[in-house]
């Protein structure tokens, strides 16, 4: 059985103290943190990585995964999924056993095995797996066959959990990074294993509101001659140069997937995504549309010339936080350093968890299989030269360090930061070869970012007790069925480039990463003159914003724009950042009033209306692809 948080104290808040008889086995352990994670927390003889654990999170995963991909696609923004594939585990699991179909209590560990599955399958469209290769085919018009992606996404992405390997023990058990998420996701699994009642309230508001989602998604497009169907959007009531104001795609939408994305972010980032909605469709397209710089009044048009100051904004702002966060980018390297002295063999000897973490030859073994993989990936799908290709492989384990680190001390992974950046080193290597800039960058930040984001889930199972080479083994279950079904949706949602940059699927992260390459490989003075301007000015913006932010006494930074939060509104449609607005709104109201309704409600309604409308999004498309619903 699981133990409480009152019971256990948290290795994370482990603190070395002082003993007098050090010595004495109580006292040394005290001084190893690990030692005492081995002998106060560690749960060896509890199941974990079962068959049905296993297959439960290639499902639930995959499902999750599908979720992501149309998120990302609507709003740029991957989200987490390990929380929400635990409540529906342990729903599923806790109806199976009350109809008696199952006799095994599914416990702790297994929900914690299985959420390990779940997020390495969920987050096979971050890492920038999904911004690349949508750029790649908005630059090129066209991609490798479906089976040759599969691999490249599952040797990316197993290559991001090999790379974890080495710098897991130092992050997570020595240093005890915070890993919020994973801190977040440990203290869910506990309450429902510990707490019946809150665990049923939760996974059952989480399918009232996906039926809500769906039942929604089916009302505004299904396309039955026997349904009447609701509007997608409508527009606010007010016109520009006599333009209906949904011309400029400032509406209200029918979709409480935005409305649940964005309950999920901060207030800040939701009300400074609706100040640059206003700004942008409101004052700055219709000025650039009366100028001539933009041709006519569509959302395709507008966001082909505002992409260039919404990513400026972006990728300045991403490069300029991260960069103030030098002391990690030190530390990164000095822990990158000790990846290279080897221990001796008395501390082998004494090594408490040498059972337990993954032996460390585990890492360069992965990458010496792995490693030419991808070089030939690269060379034969996309035509990278070999050289570069290999030169991708150190510079990943790089990132991964760094972006690691970052990841843990603030709950964020750089990829506006490292994206950008190994496009330019890339750029730099095979200057106007854009099939090389694009996914040698894939492979070097998606390894990186990959690490990153999965040392998220092993500190869920540090705090748990749980077994970390069982995780590491369930993440690369989870590699595999992410990479199987992520690949076919994503070529029937997206059968061509002239579905990218839509209103309906405005991909912004892809619209940046293309930007960027684009921009390399011509040139800054292939743009127009209007557009340099506006790529300037965002950059400045950008650079401003986190300055302001940074600098600004500590009761005004609540009163900052979010950077983040005002690019993205750039380059997505307005009515995206209406719904986004709403959504953290509604969350921070009921956060204000009712603090433990919104800590009970908020998660499961939101992950419910994103998983509803997403997953039945999905179903339409295809059912409309394969003919069996009318478009």
């Amino acid at each position: 059985m699981s133990q409480s948080p009152s019971q256990t104290p948290s290795p994370s808040n482990l603190r070395i103290q002082p003993t007098d008889s050090p010595g004495d086995a109580g006292a040394s352990a005290a001084m190893d943190p690990e030692r005492y994670w081995l002998e106060h927390v560690y749960q060896g003889g509890v199941r974990q990585l079962t068959v049905r654990a296993v297959i439960a999170g290639m499902l639930i995963g995959a499902v999750m995964c599908l979720s992501n991909l149309y998120v990302i696609l609507k709003t740029g923004w991957s989200l987490g999924v390990t929380i929400t594939a635990c409540i529906l585990a342990f729903a599923v699991f806790g109806t199976l056993r009350s109809l008696r179909v199952l006799k095994a209590e599914f416990t702790d560990l297994e929900n914690n095995a299985m959420g390990s599955v779940a997020s390495a399958a969920g987050y096979m469209t971050g890492g920038g797996n999904m911004a690349a290769v949508p750029a790649l085919l908005m630059l090129t018009g066209a991609l490798p066959s479906a089976g040759w992606l599969m691999v490249w996404f599952a040797v990316i992405s197993a290559m991001g959990v090999f790379a974890a390997i080495p710098i897991k023990r130092q992050l997570i058990n020595v240093e005890a990074l915070p890993f919020p998420t994973g801190t977040a996701t440990a203290e869910t699994i506990r309450a429902l294993h510990g707490h019946g009642e809150t665990a049923r309230r939760k996974s059952r508001l989480l399918a009232i509101a996906g039926g809500i989602g769906a039942l929604l998604v089916t009302l505004r497009d299904a396309r039955f001659t026997w349904l009447a169907n609701i509007p997608e959007k409508v527009s606010l009531p007010f016109t520009l140069l006599g333009k209906k104001a949904s011309a400029w795609s400032l509406s209200f939408d029918f979709s409480l997937l935005l409305v649940g994305a964005g309950a999920l972010v901060s207030f800040r980032t939701g009300w400074s995504m609706l100040l640059g909605a206003v700004l942008t469709y409101g004052f700055l397209a219709p000025a650039m549309v009366t100028q001539g710089a933009i041709a006519e009044v569509t959302y395709r048009s507008i966001n082909s010339w505002m992409v260039w100051t919404g990513s400026a904004v972006l990728v300045s702002s991403g490069l300029l936080s991260f960069a103030f966060q030098w002391r990690s980018v030190a530390r990164s390297f000095k822990s990158l350093a000790g990846l290279f002295r080897g221990k001796n063999a008395k501390d082998e000897e004494v090594d408490p968890l040498a059972g337990i973490e993954c032996p460390p030859a585990w890492f360069p073994l992965g990458f010496a299989i792995l490693g030419p993989i991808a070089v030939f990936l690269m060379a034969y799908l996309f035509q990278i030269p070999w050289w570069a290709g290999v030169m991708a492989l150190p510079l990943a384990v790089v990132m991964g360090v760094i972006a690691s680190r970052v990841t843990g001390e603030t709950d964020t992974t750089p990829t506006k930061a490292l994206g950008p950046v190994t496009q330019l080193i890339f750029g730099g290597l095979a200057p106007g070869n854009i099939p090389a800039n694009v996914m040698s960058a894939n492979a070097t930040g998606g390894v990186g970012l990959h690490s990153a984001d999965l040392l998220t889930d092993l500190k869920s199972g540090w705090l748990l007790g749980a077994n970390p080479r069982q995780q590491f083994i369930a993440q690369l279950f989870g590699v595999v069925a992410g990479a199987v079904v992520v690949v076919p949706v994503f070529n029937i949602l997206v059968p061509d480039a002239s579905m990218l940059g839509s209103e309906e699927f405005p991909a912004p992260a892809s619209m940046v990463w293309a930007g960027v390459s684009k921009l390399l490989a011509t040139g800054v003075a292939a743009l127009p003159d209007s557009a340099r301007v506006g790529a300037l000015c965002g950059a400045m913006l950008g650079i401003f914003l986190v300055l302001l932010e940074r600098w600004a006494p500590a009761k005004a930074k609540a009163y900052v724009p979010s950077p983040a939060g005002f690019g993205l509104a750039i380059v997505i449609p307005g009515s995206s950042s209406i719904a986004f607005f709403f959504g953290s709104a509604i969350a921070a109201l009921l956060r204000r009033a009712k603090p433990k309704l919104a800590e009970e409600t908020v998660l499961p309604i939101s992950s419910g209306f994103i998983a509803g409308e997403s997953l039945l999004g999905i179903g339409i498309a295809m059912a409309k692809a394969f003919g069996v619903m009318p478009k």
